[in-house]
C-alpha cells in the first residue's frame, strides 16, 4: 500500500483570497454538482501520478441546473463563441491569429485545435482557460471565451494567411455566438452562491457533493473565474456584499 499525503492550498490568505472575511458567513447547505459541466484549467487542476485526485477550485459562482436538478459553473450571460474555418484545401504554409492587438506565432496549416490554444495562450493578453479550442485537425476550430472574458462581447479575431496549395487558400474567422447578449433558460443564469473550498475528485467522477456559500464578504478580483456583480439576478437568495482592499 502506498499512502501519500493530500495537500491543499485552501486557506484564507492564499487559495481563499476571494473570501475576505468568514465572520458571519454561512455554509450550511450541501450541494451536488455535476462535474461534467466543469472545465480543466478554468476549474479544476489536473492530479499527480501518486496523488490522482483533481482539486476543483474554490469560490467558483454556481447555479443549479432545472433539468439535471445538479450545480455547475453560474451563466448569466453567453459566451463568445468564435470559428476559424481554412478554406481552399491547401496543402502547406501558415496562418496567424490576432486578438485585441496581439497576434500569434505562425500556426501550421492542419495545426490541431490543442495547437491553435496554444499559440492564442501565448499571447499577453490570453490567460489558461480564456480561450478553449476545439475541433479537427485543420479545422474548422471553433473558439469559446471564458476565463476574464468570460460573459463579455469581445472583439473579433482576424486571420492572415500564408497557405499553400489548393485553390486560393485562406482563413475566414466568424462570431457564431455574441457574448454577453442572452441568458440561459434551464436555470444556470440565476446565481446560487460560491463553492466554498477546494474540493478534491478522481478522474472519471460525474457528481460530487460540496459546501454552497450563501453569505460573506467576496473580493471579486480573487475568484478563479471572472465573476461581475452587477450580473447577478434579483432575488437570487444569497447575501453578498462585495469588495476591493
Amino acid at each position: 500500500m502506498d499512502i501519500q499525503p493530500f495537500s491543499t492550498t485552501e486557506t484564507l490568505g492564499f487559495g481563499r483570497r476571494w473570501l475576505m472575511n468568514t465572520f458571519g458567513s454561512k455554509t450550511n447547505e450541501t450541494v451536488t454538482l455535476d462535474l461534467t459541466a466543469f472545465d480543466e484549467t478554468l476549474h479544476w487542476v489536473e492530479g499527480s501520478a501518486k496523488q490522482p485526485q483533481r482539486k476543483l477550485k474554490s469560490g467558483i459562482p454556481l447555479a443549479y441546473n432545472d433539468t439535471t436538478k445538479l450545480y455547475e459553473p453560474y451563466s448569466p450571460v453567453t459566451n463568445e463563441v468564435q470559428t476559424a474555418t481554412i478554406t481552399g484545401g491547401p496543402t502547406g504554409g501558415t496562418f496567424t491569429l490576432t486578438f485585441s492587438g496581439q497576434t500569434t506565432a505562425a500556426i501550421a496549416y492542419n495545426a490541431t485545435a490543442a495547437a491553435v490554444q496554444s499559440a492564442l495562450e501565448a499571447l499577453s493578453n490570453v490567460n489558461p482557460g480564456d480561450i478553449k479550442v476545439t475541433g479537427n485537425a485543420g479545422g474548422p476550430y471553433t473558439l469559446t471565451f471564458g476565463g476574464q472574458y468570460l460573459g463579455d462581447n469581445v472583439a473579433s479575431i482576424t486571420a492572415t494567411a500564408s497557405l499553400t496549395g489548393g485553390t486560393t487558400p485562406g482563413v475566414t474567422m466568424a462570431t457564431t455566438t455574441a457574448g454577453g447578449t442572452a441568458t440561459a433558460s434551464d436555470g444556470t443564469q440565476k446565481f446560487r452562491g460560491f463553492l466554498d473550498a477546494e474540493v478534491a475528485f478522481y478522474p472519471g467522477s460525474t457528481k460530487l457533493a460540496a459546501a454552497l456559500r450563501v453569505h460573506g464578504q467576496i473580493n471579486p478580483k480573487y475568484l478563479p473565474v471572472a465573476f461581475d456583480p452587477a450580473d447577478v439576478p434579483a432575488g437570487s437568495n444569497t447575501n453578498f456584499i462585495y469588495k476591493t482592499p
